[in-house]
């Protein structure tokens, strides 16, 4: 339970670098107040505001990507309607992390929101989960969690193509013919 005058919010304590990631967050009370959020963010991601301001605090900045209740995703202070909101009790959200592909994709309910976010395999810092409200006494309850950490061969994969200027310079490295059309088809996912 969130329980915090202005907005509060809680990072996981693992945070991600590879590989993919998901986890549920069930509303068990439905949410009132101005916000209640769910995404992901750096250790450098703002979680309180210090006052009693109301904000949207996950996607407030820079460092964190964030779903609201109210239906919109947020990222540095800018949002988009997304999906319609969620007030029933007992909604479950899933978060999908996938950070080979540099996605982040929400569920509701078990439904595939679609992709909210791309280019997190860019952010050069680990991602944890976030949770913020600005509601008195929330109630969420954190659900399934499970992962899969990409095979070596998939990092290896993934760092090469990051590395190149141009897919197209893929050929010239000494690398087996099927690896190479590995990592160009990486490279236009």
């Amino acid at each position: 339970m969130l329980d915090s005058q202005g907005t509060a919010g809680v990072r996981g304590s693992k945070g991600f670098t590879y590989g993919e990631h998901y986890w549920e967050i069930e509303f068990l009370e439905p949410p009132y107040g101005s916000s209640v959020m769910v995404g992901v963010g750096t250790q450098n991601a703002l979680l309180h505001t210090g006052d009693q301001r109301y904000i949207n605090l996950i996607g407030f900045d820079s460092q964190s990507w964030g779903l609201s209740y109210k239906g919109f995703i947020w990222h540095n202070g800018r949002s988009q309607k997304y999906t319609e909101p969620f007030y029933e009790r007992n909604t479950i959200i899933g978060i999908l992390l996938d950070l080979s592909a540099g996605t982040l994709t929400f569920f509701q309910n078990g439904v595939n929101l679609g992709v909210a976010f791309t280019g997190l395999e860019q952010v050069s810092k680990a991602l944890f989960p976030l949770v913020s409200s600005t509601a008195p006494e929330t109630e969420l309850q954190l659900g399934l969690r499970s992962q899969r950490i990409s095979s070596l061969q998939e990092q290896c994969i993934h760092i090469i193509t990051q590395s190149l200027s141009h897919c197209r310079h893929a050929h010239k490295l000494p690398l087996p013919t099927s690896l190479l059309c590995q990592i160009h088809s990486h490279a236009h996912l």
